[in-house]
């Protein structure tokens, strides 16, 4: 089966949003918490702006979903990015006018912009062969590397530039933020023609409405498994991310030093997109998940143990982190993409980011409450365990075609 003509276009106007849309995602992230902190003058709620974002992320989620499944990904996607650019600028202008309400509202609505940068994953795999699927996923990915480095080491001139303008200086980054997603939004709305998604449903064996969903299960055995990888290496990623900016502040690093160590992060969640999907492509999903359970466990225990005064242990530590969050990603969204038709692809999708959302919010918050009444050592020893439930969901994915086939054998 040979690549439609195209998918080619599609991944290039996918790759020029996606650099936008990182550095919309990153420059936010560097220094969320660190606004909530300043805005709040409590740690305990530091991890609250993630479990906005996230919140929001799942609600976004849905619509994105649900728009593209009716309307196509360039619609669908598109309007979450304008939603995720309304939140940014809602960010700051609470931090201006000192508006807690009015601050962690948008940063609900900026939770779009993450759904939909990570919704885009899912556009790139619509026209790709079986066999390159990963690595189709994995092309998106990476595109968001080059602006999601730029962004967080984008926050120490953002924010002299708000002092400059008068505003708080922890705002600064999300003008930045607001401005990335609309132009994210305009290269989609523009340049993705042909619609993928439009054009599969198009291209299918059978028309939409009369294709045939019971033969492939919408919760069945692989896209329960998928949804489990990538939900636990999102709640393990959020919970140690959020709270190293703040592990970093109480031992005397300033903010530009929590970029870098963030940008470090970055890199290590999308950088390394390309050999994670020639990887799976290669080898199957559940080795690749298993490999991610294994470096994220890795992070764990590199955070736990790295000096506070280390920036560059903190670093290595958060780039494993990262790059388990990829192998995670990419594993789990090709197992949902290799086992969602195209009837119900996006809605499919869209629900179970839904879950990566809940789990990145529980993550976020909890993360905050825990080092409160611990430490962030104490997090990150957590955050190794909880990786390892990755290799008992894939063996009982594993195990369910063989029970249904002893059943229906008896």
């Amino acid at each position: 089966m040979s690549e439609h003509p195209a998918q080619r276009r599609t991944l290039a106007v996918l790759v020029a949003a996606q650099i936008f849309s990182g550095a919309g995602l990153a420059a936010g992230i560097t220094v969320g918490a660190l606004l909530a902190q300043d805005m709040l003058g409590s740690t305990g709620w530091a991890g609250l702006p993630a479990a906005m974002f996230t919140v929001g992320s799942a609600g976004a989620a849905v619509a994105v979903g649900r728009i593209s499944q009716r309307a196509g990904r360039r619609a669908g996607l598109t309007f979450g990015y304008l939603t995720g650019a309304l939140g940014s600028f809602g960010v700051v202008a609470g931090a201006v006018t000192g508006s807690l309400l009015l601050l962690f509202a948008s940063m609900v609505v900026y939770g779009a912009g993450t759904a939909t940068s990570l919704q885009a994953r899912y556009a790139g795999a619509d026209l790709a062969r079986p066999a390159h699927r990963a690595r189709a996923i994995s092309t998106v990915l990476v595109a968001t590397t080059v602006g999601a480095v730029v962004g967080p080491n984008l926050t120490t001139p953002m924010s002299d530039l708000a002092v400059r303008w008068g505003i708080p200086s922890l705002s600064g980054p999300f003008v930045l933020s607001g401005v990335a997603y609309l132009l994210a939004g305009l290269v989609l709305w523009v340049l993705l023609r042909p619609d993928p998604l439009v054009l599969a449903k198009a291209i299918a064996e059978k028309p939409a409405d009369v294709v045939d969903t019971t033969a492939t299960p919408r919760w069945s055995a692989p896209i329960v498994a998928g949804t489990t990888v990538m939900v636990v290496t999102q709640l393990v990623m959020a919970a140690i991310m959020t709270m190293t900016p703040i592990h970093m502040q109480h031992h005397g690093h300033g903010v530009g030093a929590a970029g870098f160590v963030i940008a470090v992060h970055v890199a290590g969640m999308y950088l390394p997109s390309l050999l994670s999907g020639m990887l799976v492509d290669r080898f199957g999903a559940g080795l690749v998940a298993v490999a991610a359970a294994a470096t994220l466990v890795g992070a764990g225990l590199a955070a736990a143990l790295a000096p506070p005064s280390s920036v560059g242990a903190l670093a290595v530590a958060l780039g494993l982190l990262g790059v388990g969050w990829n192998l995670g990603l990419v594993a789990g969204t090709t197992m949902i993409a290799d086992a969602t038709p195209v009837a119900t692809r996006a809605r499919t999708q869209g629900t179970v980011d839904v879950g990566i959302a809940i789990a990145g919010a529980g993550g976020g918050l909890g993360s905050g409450v825990i080092v409160a009444f611990s430490d962030y050592p104490g997090l990150a020893f957590l955050g190794a365990g909880i990786a390892l439930l990755i290799v008992p969901a894939l063996a009982w994915s594993a195990r369910r075609p063989r029970i249904h086939d002893e059943v229906a054998a008896g």
